[in-house]
């Protein structure tokens, strides 16, 4: 890759970080976002006004909530692009975690926009907000093997392991997977969290011994902290999960694939929303099975 100039949109929790530490890699970051109070914060980032401002960068990275604010934020990137398209080989890279299915309709978009200059790679990413502080996340993309070569160096300022996982929304699909995992995981500890208090257990103790076993895993290491403290300070908000397991369940039927546990915590999660949960961390979802069984209770 000769050029080290890239495009930016959305500095939030995930993005901000994300942004420094392409920037800190020696490339030229220019970003779009909603609010201009982040930049402040961040030495070395160039802005604008508008996402079509950044029409001529040669990569393009959109990290907002969900496809739907994507494609909002990218209507006036694609008016300009029909007016002049870009230059060929210019990469849109989705790092959201988004449907599989819909981010290939989004590429047929872009492609038609750019008159066919232009080209989606899906590269959603693993690791909250502590990965991607210290470049640390897992990121899986979708792409073909020349564009992910192409993308690898990029990659590699945000994230220690960087895979290739198929063409464009083999990413998305790889990501809803984790998030199955990590979703499915997480409610599992916080039912064990709350049965160990209620009858009397440390759930930090607990949580301890577990770790020394076949049940510890990194969701335990980094979620667990927080189940047992009940701290639910947003590192990413809960609603996102319930989102995430809706692309699994999308993925799952367009494939024939059952997939008891994700339907399963997709009503759990759902339940956790309807509670007004949703803008906490990812470990309220104890609070929303405590809940769960006072409303039994009061029933």
């Amino acid at each position: 890759m000769t050029s080290k100039r890239v495009g930016f949109v959305g500095l939030g929790l995930m993005g901000a970080p994300m942004a420094a530490n392409i920037a800190k890699a020696g490339w030229v970051v220019t970003a779009w976002n909603r609010s201009d109070a982040v930049f402040e914060g961040l030495a070395g980032i160039g802005r604008v006004g508008t996402v079509a401002g950044l029409r001529g960068e040669p990569i393009i990275i959109f990290m907002l909530p969900d496809l739907p604010f994507i494609e909002a934020a990218a209507e006036g990137l694609f008016d300009a692009w029909r007016s002049e398209p870009p230059q060929p080989g210019t990469a849109v890279v989705i790092m959201s975690s988004v449907s599989p299915t819909d981010v290939r309709q989004f590429g047929e978009r872009v492609h038609q926009a750019s008159d066919g200059n232009a080209v989606v790679i899906d590269a959603p990413v693993s690791g909250g907000t502590t990965g991607a502080e210290s470049g640390t996340l897992a990121i899986m993309a979708g792409a073909s093997e020349a564009d992910f070569e192409r993308l690898q160096p990029l990659f590699e300022t945000m994230g220690t392991t960087v895979r290739r996982m198929g063409p464009l929304g083999s990413g998305s699909l790889a990501k809803a997977c984790n998030q199955l995992i990590v979703g499915t995981t997480t409610a599992a500890l916080a039912e064990a969290a709350e049965l160990a208090e209620r009858s009397g257990m440390d759930v930090a103790a607990l949580y301890e011994v577990l770790a020394g076993g076949l049940a510890g895993s990194r969701v335990l290491d980094v979620v667990g902290p927080r189940l047992a403290a009940k701290d639910y300070a947003p590192t990413g908000p809960a609603k996102f999960m319930h989102k995430d397991l809706a692309f699994v369940v999308q993925s799952a039927e367009a494939v024939g694939s059952p997939v008891p546990m994700a339907s399963a915590a997709i009503q759990l999660y759902g339940e956790l929303k309807r509670q007004g949960l949703g803008d906490q961390d990812l470990a309220v979802v104890r609070q929303a099975i405590a809940n769960l069984s006072l409303s039994t209770a009061d029933n």
